[in-house]
């Protein structure tokens, strides 16, 4: 993805929303598509695309997931089992979204929404350090907003099976707060700036401030 020659990348025209779940990427990429005019690439979307590229020998983690009864990987397990057992961990997801884009129009901005992927994946694809953003949720803020997501049991059982709510609920939190860690240990080592969402910054300023990261608000991109 990368020419050397003119210090410049493939996936120049791509920005990152990535990090932590709950942190409003989704909400805040619909918003930077409607005011800059950016195309929006939805990686849990993506994901059900990704299914007939996938192997065991290349992709064993996605494929044990993709592979196993629904709610499966929350049973029997530790939280750091789960974290333990997550393909984007060891880059496996990453491969996938730069196929992707690389297939797309480069004619506007890209805004990558994806929650699977960790910034030592991600380094050797940015053109600029700013190029990317890792938003990271408080832990009360997370749970507040998967209450509320989960609070629908169709949508509970669709993700979990017939687990008992609270106990897997518990798990995905405890899951993610690893997630979180290592996406700051990787952030740190590769000179990657991390935002803390609380809830107390408005969507509008999120965007506003993203947009100016990313440089979506120069006359000149």
């Amino acid at each position: 993805m990368t020419d050397r020659r003119n210090g410049e990348t493939a996936l120049s025209h791509v920005r990152w929303l990535a990090g932590g779940t709950g942190t409003g990427k989704s909400t805040v990429a619909a918003a930077l598509a409607e005011r800059y005019g950016v195309r929006v690439y939805d990686g849990d979307r993506a994901e059900h695309r990704w299914r007939a590229r996938c192997t065991p020998d290349h992709h064993p983690h996605m494929y044990a997931t993709w592979n196993g009864p629904s709610g499966a990987m929350w049973a029997d397990r530790s939280p750091r089992e789960i974290f333990q057992s997550m393909a984007s961990l060891y880059g496996e997801t990453v491969g996938f979204v730069a196929e992707d884009l690389a297939a797309m129009p480069a004619d506007r901005v890209i805004v990558v929404d994806y929650f699977g992927v960790l910034p030592g994946h991600l380094a050797p694809l940015l053109h600029r350090p700013d190029h990317a953003a890792f938003l990271l949720p408080t832990s009360d803020f997370r749970a507040r907003v998967l209450r509320e997501r989960y609070a629908d049991p169709a949508r509970a059982r669709a993700n979990w099976g017939d687990h008992d709510l609270e106990t897997v609920l518990a798990k995905r939190l405890a899951r993610d707060a690893l997630w979180d860690d290592e996406v700051r240990h990787q952030a740190r080592t590769h000179g990657l700036r991390v935002t803390t969402v609380d809830g107390r910054t408005t969507i509008d300023d999120l965007t506003r401030r993203l947009a100016t990261r990313f440089g979506l608000d120069r006359a000149d991109r």
